[in-house]
């Protein structure tokens, strides 16, 4: 049976893990026959927001524990992944990827990854184990891969739908750093067959939980696929 590791990085789209794609993901990886365990830093998340109105909240709160709520309590530090022991990777959207895994939310192309993720994805990349990044995670590729040999094909959506985000400055940026940007829709994914790398919009688009869990549902098919 594939195994994937589901890097999570919080819980909640504001300052963490996007819960509909998360548990949508996890869903798809059982009904299509594989396993996951998830795995989250164990850090400070950067700040706290609430969900409700928006506004940022005078408290801390840890990644780990926090991605715990999603995963009922059933993940792991992310200092015990073993890349040998896992098929593929998923990383699910939420602005914890780009807050929490980086910091591309408030430094953009300039952002920086965690280490331990950087060093994660590079070694994955260069051990052909497959990643599937959805929503704004791609970032998290993008600026780890960056200054490498290796130049992604990833999205972050598409200006020809709909989108609650900048998605021209979020291709411009990915590409800044060395990646190469490709528009899908919500209805599509993106493959880099030579890296093994997936990527789908999600929530960078406006839709829906049902358009989410069509869209997870694909990209998860594709990444058991190349494995």
């Amino acid at each position: 049976m594939k195994k994937i590791g589901v890097i999570l990085h919080g819980s909640g789209v504001y300052d963490g893990t996007e819960i509909h794609e998360a548990t949508l993901a996890l869903l798809a990886i059982k009904e299509l026959g594989a396993d996951y365990q998830c795995y989250a830093p164990n850090m400070v998340q950067h700040h706290v927001i609430n969900h409700l109105t928006g506004e940022e909240m005078s408290e801390q709160r840890n990644v780990l524990v926090e991605s715990a709520r999603i995963a009922r309590g059933a993940v792991k530090d992310l200092k015990e992944l073993n890349l040998e022991e896992l098929d593929g990777l998923l990383i699910p959207g939420g602005f914890g990827a780009a807050k929490n895994l980086s910091n591309w939310a408030f430094n953009g192309p300039a952002a920086e990854v965690l280490p331990e993720v950087k060093e994660l994805i590079l070694k994955a990349v260069q051990n052909k184990v497959a990643i599937a990044s959805l929503c704004v995670s791609p970032v998290v590729i993008a600026k780890a891969l960056e200054g490498s040999e290796y130049h992604p094909l990833l999205t972050l959506g598409t200006t020809e739908e709909a989108s609650p985000y900048d998605i021209s400055g979020f291709a411009g940026g990915i590409e800044s750093v060395g990646s190469q940007h490709a528009l899908a829709g919500i209805d599509e994914v993106i493959v880099d067959e030579k890296l093994k790398i997936v990527t789908a919009p999600c929530y960078m688009m406006e839709t829906d939980i049902v358009g989410i869990r069509k869209n997870t549902q694909r990209a998860v098919q594709k990444l058991l696929e190349i494995i």
